[in-house]
C-alpha cells in the first residue's frame, strides 16, 4: 500500500516535520491502511512523496518503533507490528507535542554534550568488552512556557564520523539522536519506570523543592542484534505529568 496523496507536511509549522510524518503513518497504522505484518514503503520513497530528506524519514520510523507501532528487519525493511495485548504498556504524555500542538511556547535546552570513556556501569549497560569504549553523552532540560519539567540524560555509542550539532537538539528523543548520529539501527526499545523524589541537583535544575516526587524512566534501545545502542535516565515532574496505560497500539494517543 502506499502513502495517502491528500495527506501532506506543513513545512512551515512549529510542529518538527518528522513528528508530523511519524504522526501520519501512525494514523494511517490506526485507521487500517497498513495491516499488521505489512512492509510501509521504503525511506526512499516515503521522502519522495515528501520532498523530505532520508533521515527525516528515518528518525520518524525511529519513534514508530520505540512505540512498538513497527519494527525494522535489517536489509528487509520496515512492518507494522501487531497489536500488543498480552501486557500493560505505559506511556508518560510528552508534553513536547502536546505544546506544539497546541501552538505554546516550549523549549528543550542542551546543558551538555561531552564525549565520555565508559565506566563500568555504563560498559555493562552496552554490554562492553574490555578496552577504551566512548560514549556521547548528552544532558538536556525542557521547560513550557518558562517553566522547567523534566530533565534526561541520554548515552549513545560514539561514531566519530557523525557528530552533534546543537542546532538539532529540538525536541532530541533517544531514538532520533541514535538514528541521526550513529551507525546503528534501533529497531526495538526497553523502558522501565520508578517513582523517585528529587536530589539536590535535580531540583536546583528543574527549580522546585528537594525531595518533590518525580517519574525516572529508564530506556535501553536495541538495534536489529539485539546488541543495547542507546541508554537514557528521564526524570519528569510528578505534579506535571501523568501515566497512561493502554492494551494496544490501537488506543495509544
Amino acid at each position: 500500500m502506499t502513502m495517502q496523496e491528500g495527506e501532506a507536511i506543513d513545512k512551515n509549522s512549529v510542529i518538527p516535520i518528522y513528528y508530523q510524518l511519524a504522526k501520519l503513518i501512525r494514523e494511517q497504522i490506526r485507521r487500517g491502511e497498513f495491516k499488521p505484518g505489512e512492509a510501509l514503503p521504503t525511506e526512499i520513497e516515503i521522502a519522495n512523496r515528501y520532498e523530505i530528506s532520508r533521515m527525516t524519514v528515518r528518525r520518524s520510523i525511529a519513534e514508530l518503533v520505540s512505540e512498538g507501532m513497527v519494527y525494522a528487519l535489517q536489509g528487509k525493511g520496515t512492518f507494522v507490528a501487531s497489536p500488543k495485548l498480552d501486557n500493560v504498556v505505559f506511556e508518560l504524555n510528552n508534553f513536547n507535542r502536546e505544546m506544539a500542538q497546541r501552538g505554546l511556547n516550549f523549549k528543550t535546552t542542551l546543558l551538555q554534550a561531552k564525549i565520555l570513556r565508559a565506566d563500568d556501569e555504563l560498559k555493562e549497560r552496552f554490554r562492553l568488552g574490555e578496552g577504551t569504549h566512548r560514549i556521547l553523552h548528552f544532558r538536556t532540560v525542557t521547560a513550557a512556557e518558562d517553566e522547567r519539567l523534566s530533565l534526561e540524560n541520554k548515552y549513545i555509542i560514539y561514531t566519530k564520523s557523525k557528530p552533534l550539532l546543537e542546532s538539532e537538539l529540538n525536541d532530541p528523543t533517544l531514538p532520533g539522536l541514535i538514528a541521526s548520529h550513529s551507525d546503528y539501527l534501533p529497531v526495538s526499545a526497553k523502558k522501565v519506570l520508578k517513582a523517585v523524589v528529587a536530589t539536590n541537583e535535580e531540583a536546583a535544575l528543574l527549580g522546585i523543592a528537594a525531595g518533590s516526587p518525580l517519574f525516572l524512566v529508564e530506556t535501553t534501545v536495541f538495534d536489529p542484534d539485539l546488541k543495547p545502542v542507546g541508554w537514557s535516565k528521564s526524570i519528569y515532574r510528578g505534579d506535571r505529568y501523568k501515566i497512561t496505560s493502554y492494551d494496544g497500539w490501537y488506543q495509544k494517543e
